[in-house]
Formats: C-alpha cells, structure tokens, sequence
C-alpha cells in the first residue's frame, strides 16, 4: 500500500512539473479572452484595422488564439490547419510599421491587463508579444530605412540593419 501512494504521489509531482505555460494561465479560456479583448481594440483603431483585408475580424482573431495556444504548449491545431506559422512571412504583404507595432502592442498590453495573470506569467507573456510585435515590423513610419528597428529600450530589433556590417580593414605590417 504504502507503493501505492508513493506512485501516485510521484505521478502527481511530475503531472504538475509537465504542465505547460498554456496550461499554468488557464488553457484555452484565457487565451480566447486575451484575443477577445485585443481584436475588440483592433476593430475601433484607424490605423490597425485598415492592415486586416477581411470585413470581419473573427479568422484574424482565431488564428491568432491557435497560434499563441500552440506556442504556449496547448494544441497543435495552428499548425494542423495552416502549416508552419512563418509568421514574417505571412506579414510581408501587409505594411508593418513602427506606429502600427505600438498600436497593436497598445491593444495586446490591454488585453494582457484584463486577464490578470500572477505577475511572473504576465511578463513572460508580455516579453515574448513585445519581441514577436518588434519582429514584424516591416515598413518604416518615415521613408527612414532605420525606423524598421525598434526604439523601445531592451526591445529586441524587428529587422536587420540593411546591408552587410560594414568591414574595418587594419594595415599590416610586413617586414
């Protein structure tokens, strides 16, 4: 008998140290109230809505809930129905620029508020859709081909500089 509970106690250690991010914030009810309350702010704002081509958000916001579920360690059904995310990709035809990744970091950071997550999920959460957001940026504000790269403090730069680093050649001597 005493086997027994050692197993199940066992079972039950290594059930709660398998659970994953996904499943730590609540699962699939968190994730749908996290795009819920972001695509509500995505419908009323003028310069995001005009980046998504459907007259109605809900494909927009059901891909972005399978998405981020998937990512988070919930079901693989992103991938299932679409392939791989190659979310770059997806986003070239459309032009990301700076004011549009803070607008829709502005409506993600609110969305993020309203579920109330304990504060260690909240910021990984958080530091991962700032990076993702600085990522897909695309197209400058200005015509600055610098404006591409993020200007947040700590963010991570949405694109590469352009063009090769630039070489520094150092004379040798020869004797």
């Amino acid at each position: 008998m005493r086997l027994g509970k050692a197993v199940v106690r066992w079972a039950g250690i290594m059930e709660a140290m398998s659970d994953t991010f996904y499943d730590a914030v609540g699962g699939e009810p968190t994730f749908r109230r996290l795009v819920e309350r972001f695509y509500a702010g995505v419908a009323g704002d003028p310069d995001l809505r005009p980046l998504y081509p459907e007259a109605d958000l809900a494909p927009a916001a059901e891909r972005l809930r399978m998405f981020l579920e998937q990512y988070w360690g919930g079901p693989h059904t992103y991938s299932d129905q679409r392939g791989h995310p190659r979310l770059r990709m997806r986003h070239a035809p459309f032009p990301v620029t700076p004011k549009a990744r803070d607008s829709w970091l502005r409506h993600m950071r609110d969305a993020l508020d309203g579920l109330e997550l304990a504060a260690h999920h909240e910021a990984q959460l958080w530091g991962y859709l700032q990076t993702a957001a600085d990522m897909m940026v695309n197209t400058p504000d200005d015509g600055d081909p610098s404006a591409t790269r993020s200007t947040r403090p700590g963010s991570a730069p949405a694109m590469m500089p352009p063009g090769p680093a630039p070489i520094t050649l150092v004379p040798r001597v020869v004797s």
